[in-house]
């Protein structure tokens, strides 16, 4: 919270909600500005919640008619409609409707589904063909990938062979499609859904990422594997001659053949020493250490031989498409609870398509409760215009860009077609299919996002506590920006209003006990500038405030520095020695050994305002405090419904 609202009687730091009323009545009229009867037992509630001594509704009446005359006061000086109070208060608003607007429910369902997934691992095949930029061609392949699942399903062709022939993935469709085993989290969402949700033996049906369409075949499914921590030592062959590959293998048997005549206890430190000597992988670096890995992480041959050892054994040589390694098992670990792994899930759902699940569904929910509709009339004319023109053109689009027509309702308003057109566009296709397809995803969009923006401004219509929350912030922002003008700053830069004030009751300030030194303090460099400044202040009567202006003006702000003090005995060390016969103070690390006091005396009790600053300040402003509330309430009117207000006293 803005740190301002801490100095407010109003405001708790806990959070009373107020519920909402059937019968929430007027209680109060201040300036002409209805006060309902919720808000005032909303803020007298949690007023009472951060006091020792409760007040009675009485006293808080008082206190709550000062606060809302000084916020008309604010409204009356035209605060609320500055750009600064706009930019504030709308940030509070947004922030404070955010929880309104999130479909948690949908983030921990979506939370729990991912770690269910976690506990399994399922080898899969898959048919895949690349997307492209043009929807006719998309089209085209998922109708031919549709007619080699059935194809597959009715027993005319195995998986593996249609792999083969149709799959553009060039990495699987040799091996029959066969990806082997995969793990959660590491695939496309849609990807990972279809694997997951398809039952063992079967074919999903048609899965779209942004790679491009595939259907996935179900192989297995086993319990997961967890997590290893292990080593390596490798030696490269990939890109090299047979002859240069064979030296490699010699050189990794080498390794092998040293590494296996160490003892357990031996194993792990000599592993790691032999790696950063001789391995030909980054990791070389960390003694070959991999850190910890899961199924589906590493190519299929090293994952198969690191995940058959036991912890603390080493591997025989092994050959992947890199070259031959040497593995060293170090632990491994299952899959986490749910709480140590739901920060990296939900970072994941943020960044993957199940980021835009919470908002769809929340829109979809808000499209129900505001009865979000396409006006049926407009649209088929549209449509119809359409079909008429036998294009989706520029020339098209132009016609309905600016047009004010309505084509969605929401709630008790409408959003105009031009907000569908004006971002659409003809450039892949000119197709009349194609426009009418564009058009409709078009208005799906818009009607989500105009939804939940509906539901947003009109929040306080909808829940009693939110608008009394955002009143609150919106009054106490006005609140602090009419004390200052009126009190804090005008006492602060006021010092003809000080100095009066001081003069007309110097007798409740002169209580102090010891003299006070009053004067400036010079500090300098060096020894050399300090004696130049003493002699160029000899026999000059300057003003008190051009003392500081001068001295930096003549010697630089670099080589001296000036400040005003006024202290009693004890109270400052370097005051005491010029002062007080004090011992001098020294610190070689401070650049201001040098010193002397100017224009010092000393006084035994306040000659001017400024010598009592802070305490003069605090009851100036008092005053004007108190001068202010008094002209309010002749200033503005205010009538307080007094049946409402005892049927409360009552509850």
């Amino acid at each position: 919270m803005n740190k301002r609202f801490a100095s407010l009687a109003l405001i708790a730091a806990t959070i009373f909600c107020a519920s909402a009323k059937n019968d929430d009545p007027v209680l109060m009229k201040v300036n002409g500005k209805d006060v309902k009867l919720s808000e005032f037992e909303y803020l007298y509630n949690k007023n009472n919640s951060q006091q020792v001594q409760k007040q009675t509704i009485d006293e808080y009446v008082d206190m709550f008619v000062t606060y809302k005359l000084k916020v008309a006061d604010a409204e009356a000086a035209g605060i609320d409609t500055t750009k600064s109070f706009i930019t504030e208060f709308n940030g509070h608003r947004n922030e404070l409707a955010q929880p309104y607007l999130t479909d948690n429910s949908t983030i921990d369902r979506l939370v729990g589904e991912a770690y269910n997934r976690m506990q399994e691992e399922v080898n899969v095949s898959h048919i895949m063909i690349h997307i492209s930029e043009d929807p006719i061609k998309n089209k085209q392949s998922k109708m031919r990938l549709d007619s080699i699942r059935k194809e597959i399903k009715a027993g005319n062709g195995t998986f593996a062979d249609m792999a083969s022939k149709y799959s553009t993935d060039r990495s699987t469709n040799q091996r029959g499609g066969l990806m082997g085993w995969i793990t959660a989290g590491r695939w496309p969402y849609p990807f990972e859904k279809a694997a997951w949700d398809t039952k063992t033996g079967d074919v999903s049906e048609i899965t779209e990422t942004f790679a491009g369409f595939h259907i996935i075949m179900v192989n297995e499914r086993r319990p997961s594997q967890g997590q290893i921590n292990a080593k390596h030592i490798l030696k490269l062959t990939h890109g090299k001659s047979p002859e240069e590959a064979e030296k490699a293998k010699a050189q990794i048997d080498s390794i092998y053949n040293v590494l296996v005549t160490k003892s357990p206890t031996e194993i792990n430190a000599a592993f790691s020493d032999a790696a950063s000597a001789e391995s030909e992988c980054g990791s070389r670096q960390q003694g070959g250490d991999l850190g910890w890995f899961g199924i589906g992480q590493m190519v299929p041959e090293f994952e198969t031989a690191a995940f058959a050892l036991n912890n603390g054994e080493m591997s025989k040589p092994i050959r992947t498409q890199f070259g031959w390694h040497i593995i060293y098992r170090v632990a491994n670990k299952g899959i986490g609870t749910l709480e140590e792994c739901k920060p990296g899930i939900v970072m994941a759902i943020n960044n993957d398509e199940r980021g835009f699940l919470p908002e769809k569904e929340m829109a979809s929910k808000m499209r129900i409760k505001h009865n979000t509709a396409i006006i049926e009339k407009n649209y088929n004319k549209v449509i119809n215009d359409l079909k008429k023109a036998g294009k989706f053109d520029s020339t098209f689009i132009a016609k309905y860009a600016d047009s004010n027509m309505p084509i969605i309702k929401i709630g008790k308003e409408t959003v105009a077609l031009k907000n569908i057109f004006k971002s659409l566009s003809c450039a892949i296709s000119k197709e009349v299919s194609f426009g009418i397809a564009q058009i409709d995803e078009k208005i799906e969009t818009v009607m989500n996002v105009s939804s939940i923006d509906y539901e947003r401004r009109h929040l306080e219509e909808f829940y009693p506590e939110f608008r009394n929350l955002v009143n609150e912030y919106r009054d106490g922002i006005l609140l602090f920006e009419i004390s200052n003008r009126n009190v804090w700053e005008k006492a602060a830069k006021d010092k003809e209003g000080l100095e009066a004030y001081f003069q007309a009751n110097r007798t409740k300030y002169d209580n102090w006990t010891a003299p006070k030194y009053k004067g400036f303090v010079i500090f300098t460099s060096n020894d050399s500038i300090m004696n130049e400044a003493q002699k160029f202040l000899e026999g000059k009567n300057l003003a008190i405030d051009s003392v500081a202006p001068i001295l930096r003006q003549q010697f630089g702000r670099k080589d001296i520095r000036v400040e005003r003090v006024i202290a009693a005995k004890g109270e400052n060390n370097i005051v005491d020695y010029i002062a007080f016969g004090g011992e001098k103070p020294t610190n070689e690390k401070n650049k201001w050994q040098h010193y002397f006091g100017y224009m010092g005396q000393l006084l035994t009790s306040p000659e001017e305002a400024a010598d009592v600053r802070g305490q003069v300040t605090s009851d100036y402003q008092a005053k004007l405090e108190k001068e202010w509330v008094e002209n309010l309430k002749t200033k503005y009117p205010v009538k307080i419904n007094q049946k409402a207000l005892n049927n409360l006293k009552k509850k």
